[in-house]
């Protein structure tokens, strides 16, 4: 015993010595008809996989384990050359610091869902200086014209903005959307695909709207959901306070900048009229000068 063992010992450390190419496994399987299989199912499906060609081989009756016939698919050189979908190319604009309520409206999507599980989305509108919500509209689906008719209201209400940021969804590229930015002469800023933080405006709101009203609610159906979430906007725009605002609600920063900004036009219209009783050298008839006053 202590001889076979001293043997199997010697034997042990003789293979750890080996080179790893001399031990290698050898496959003895022939794939040759699976792979002659395989090239006639392409030429009859080009454009068929290789998890349909499989499931054509199992419906034939060739139950082949799946992993097999990616390895042989793969060897055969039968995969399919997939388009890679062109995406629009988008060029970064930095967050600027806006002055005026109007200048630039935030626009972008949240989704949550009803008792039933079925899916909603809701859309916010938010302007990038007095961070007041202009709009959180509630739906199952949102198209482009649907979008417009909000955007149409609150421009009714409150005047049109000088640009919009947003992201690239379809809704927000669809040729009417694109088209009725341009009629109104309004800057679409869309950001790059992949970077929130280029919209970080609205993107901040959301997680707002997401802890305080969308995670502590159940809304029972579409119209449970408009009515809670409508009663948070309010609360939003007239009672919280916000941090960035100084701790005032978005109602009252507004209502503040549109009181200094009208200050601000009222001195300006004092400062623009011509001055009284400016003296003004004037030619007589024989040469010599005289002042006359203009008389107010």
């Amino acid at each position: 015993m202590r001889g076979e063992y001293a043997f199997s010992q010697r034997r042990a450390c003789e293979l750890m010595t080996m080179a790893v190419s001399s031990y290698r496994y050898q496959s003895r399987r022939c794939d040759e008809p699976l792979r002659t299989r395989l090239v006639e199912l392409a030429r009859e499906k080009p454009r068929f996989g290789y998890r349909r060609l499989h499931v054509l081989l199992g419906r034939s009756g060739e139950h082949v384990n799946h992993k097999r016939v990616h390895r042989v698919y793969r060897a055969a050189g039968l995969m399919i050359r997939r388009k890679k979908r062109k995406h629009c190319v988008r060029e970064g604009k930095p967050l600027l610091a806006r002055t005026s309520a109007n200048q630039e409206w935030a626009l972008d999507f949240l989704h949550d869902a009803v008792e039933c599980g079925r899916a909603i989305r809701v859309l916010s509108v938010v302007d990038a200086f007095t961070r007041e919500c202009l709009a959180l509209e509630v739906d199952t689906s949102f198209a482009s014209r649907r979008v417009t008719r909000v955007l149409d209201a609150i421009v009714a209400e409150r005047g049109q903005p000088l640009a919009i940021r947003c992201d690239n969804g379809p809704e927000l590229t669809s040729r009417h959307f694109l088209a009725w930015c341009v009629e109104r002469q309004i800057e679409l800023v869309h950001i790059q695909p992949g970077k929130p933080t280029q919209n970080a405006h609205v993107e901040s709101f959301h997680g707002r709207l997401r802890e305080e009203c969308l995670a502590v609610s159940w809304f029972q159906n579409l119209f449970d959901a408009r009515r809670k979430i409508a009663a948070w906007r309010k609360d939003y725009n007239e009672e919280r306070p916000h941090s960035s605002l100084g701790y005032r609600t978005p109602k009252e920063f507004a209502a503040q900048a549109a009181s200094f900004y009208r200050a601000e036009l009222g001195q300006e219209a004092s400062n623009a009229g011509p001055l009284p009783q400016t003296p003004i050298p004037a030619q007589t008839g024989d040469g010599s000068e005289k002042v006359c006053r203009i008389l107010t």
